[in-house]
């Protein structure tokens, strides 16, 4: 019975990281790739994502403190981001990416730095809401 109701669990987080868009359908396509020879494929998919994710970040916020900011590092850096967000279907935290992508195009410093804020945010709400749901 309890084995039931953590299905039953599991299957409502999944389905409101749907509803709430902060994955897409790249994630089911990752699921699919589990089976019984990689029966953790997914989560640890995830695991490299949230620590390459985060190594991309810390290294943003480090090039936005140098004088001049590097943007074609920060782009490039944002550009790989980006590809991690897509493979594993982080969406929300992939339109924050693109709108910082943006915003560093059009050299507005300042803008900039309120953008990648934004991205930080969003990257850690996206970590809070997936570790519970692989802790599972």
């Amino acid at each position: 019975m309890e084995s039931k109701h953590v299905h039953e669990q599991i299957a409502a987080m999944r389905q409101s990281f749907f509803n709430e868009e902060v994955l897409n359908e790249n994630f089911s396509q990752l699921e699919q790739l589990e089976g019984k020879d990689n029966p953790n494929f997914v989560e640890e998919v995830f695991t490299m994502y949230l620590r390459d994710s985060i190594a991309f970040l810390e290294t943003i916020e480090e090039a936005m403190k140098t004088i001049p900011i590097d943007s074609t590092k920060m782009d490039s850096i944002l550009h790989q981001l980006k590809g991690s967000s897509a493979s594993v279907g982080a969406n929300k935290v992939l339109k924050e990416v693109n709108k910082t992508r943006q915003v560093l195009g059009k050299g507005n410093l300042e803008r900039t730095k309120a953008s990648i804020l934004e991205l930080r945010k969003e990257y850690d709400n996206f970590k809070a809401k997936l570790e519970p749901y692989f802790q599972i």
